[in-house]
Order: structure tokens, then C-alpha cells, then sequence
């Protein structure tokens, strides 16, 4: 169990929740839940389901979990938010010249006027 731990530990890490926020969603006691990561306690099936709903997965995906398909995810959707980010970088870009051009028309227009 102490590989269960090890991934219950490390999707803690990466929601930034520390050891309290996860004893408080699970209603337990900060030291039953330091147990579960440590792989001094085994987690029975009721609480395997409990912890696999607060981290979003299915018990299965739970178990199956290894920080190389996180990586993976995470680099995915890190992925996805740069596309994102480099289409909202080129609307910027597209406003501020129309803003620019507005501008020297504006101006061309109080010259000529």
C-alpha cells in the first residue's frame, strides 16, 4: 500500500492541498490521513472511493495512476493553455494595430480639418 500513498501524496501536492484540507474533506483526523500516505494504514474500499471522488478519478484510474500519465496529462494540457494563450496574444496584437490605426486616421483627419 505504500505505493497508493505515494500517488494519494503526490495528487495532494499538485491540488496544493496540504494534509489538513485533505483529513478535513475526508473527515478524519490529520494523523489517519498522514497513515494512509505513509502506507501505515490500508485504506478499505469505502475510503479508496472517498479519496478517489475528492481527487476526481475513478477508483480504478486511482489505482492505475503513475506520475508518467500525470506527466503526460499535464504536459496535454499545458499544451492546450499555450495554443489558448498564443491565439489571445494574436487578438491583442490585431486590436492594438486597429487601435493604431484608428488613431492615424483620427489624426490625419484634425490635420486636414
Amino acid at each position: 500500500m505504500k505505493t497508493l500513498g505515494k500517488k494519494i501524496r503526490l495528487l495532494r501536492h499538485q491540488k496544493g492541498w496540504s494534509q489538513e484540507d485533505v483529513a478535513k474533506r475526508l473527515d478524519i483526523s490529520i494523523p489517519a490521513f498522514s497513515k494512509i500516505e505513509t502506507g501505515i494504514t490500508d485504506i478499505n474500499l469505502s475510503r479508496l472511493e472517498q479519496i478517489s471522488t475528492l481527487f476526481e478519478m475513478s477508483v480504478v484510474q486511482l489505482l492505475t495512476f503513475s506520475e508518467g500519465e500525470q506527466d503526460q496529462k499535464t504536459q496535454n494540457e499545458l499544451e492546450a493553455v499555450h495554443k489558448k494563450l498564443m491565439d489571445r496574444e494574436a487578438e491583442v496584437i490585431d486590436l492594438q494595430k486597429k487601435v493604431i490605426e484608428l488613431f492615424e486616421e483620427l489624426r490625419h483627419n484634425k490635420v486636414t480639418a
